[in-house]
């Protein structure tokens, strides 16, 4: 299993975006975290922003969005040419018809849960999804430690996902750092957010780095 590192802008400098994705030159992509404050209680980024960053992006975006009307909004993330754009299951009225549009327009689909959402009800359309985001905290804010209860569902998810035979990535994201990515890349995620772990380091670079090979060493790979 390839284990893929997603640095969070969240925690990057907002006044400087372009520098600081420039200090990430060693991830697999950009997590982008876009929250509405009514879906969450707290507001980044909107679509006029994406747009600028994905224009001067060397690496793929990978658009997180916290908001609400996902099944309007997320096919607007799709038409700026991300590279995978995650809307939250409890925000789309139609998830499956949400994610095939995604994928018509260009982009990956991934479907986000919350931490006390189950994976259960949603696993009859893994096939329709090329990552599923497994929130090891509650959406809303970075900085936030870890929530080991996570764990059991990111096994299940991986082994229903291992069982069904569909090519869809395993995300977690929320207190991911040195200290618990091993044990969410053992419970079975390959795809790993993570915010003032890489960009609260001296060299996020080289973070990543350390991230991306503790991440192998405990999947086995």
């Amino acid at each position: 299993m390839t284990c893929c590192i997603h640095p969070s802008i969240l925690s990057a400098d907002f006044v400087n975006l372009e520098a600081e994705l420039a200090r990430i030159s060693t991830a697999d992509a950009v997590h982008v975290d876009v929250m509405d404050n009514h879906f969450v209680p707290n507001l980044t980024l909107g679509l006029p922003v994406v747009e600028r960053i994905q224009a001067v992006s060397r690496l793929p975006l990978d658009a997180h969005l916290m908001i609400a009307d996902a099944d309007r909004w997320a096919p607007l993330y799709a038409d700026l040419g991300l590279a995978s754009v995650t809307f939250h299951a409890e925000a789309a009225t139609a998830p499956v018809k949400l994610a095939r549009e995604l994928r018509a327009r260009g982009s990956k689909a991934g479907m986000a849960l919350r931490p006390a959402t189950a994976v259960e009800p949603y696993l009859d359309m893994l096939a329709e999804l090329d990552m599923l985001l497994v929130m090891t905290v509650e959406p809303g804010f970075g900085g936030q430690s870890f929530l080991d209860l996570t764990l059991p569902k990111i096994r299940r998810a991986r082994a229903a996902v291992d069982g069904s035979g569909a090519k869809v990535a395993i995300q977690v994201d929320g207190g991911i750092s040195a200290s618990t990515i091993e044990r969410a890349a053992e419970a079975g995620a390959d795809v790993f957010v993570a915010g003032s772990a890489v960009y609260g380091a001296e060299d996020p670079a080289e973070a990543v780095e350390q991230l991306r090979a503790l991440a192998q060493a405990a999947a086995g790979s």
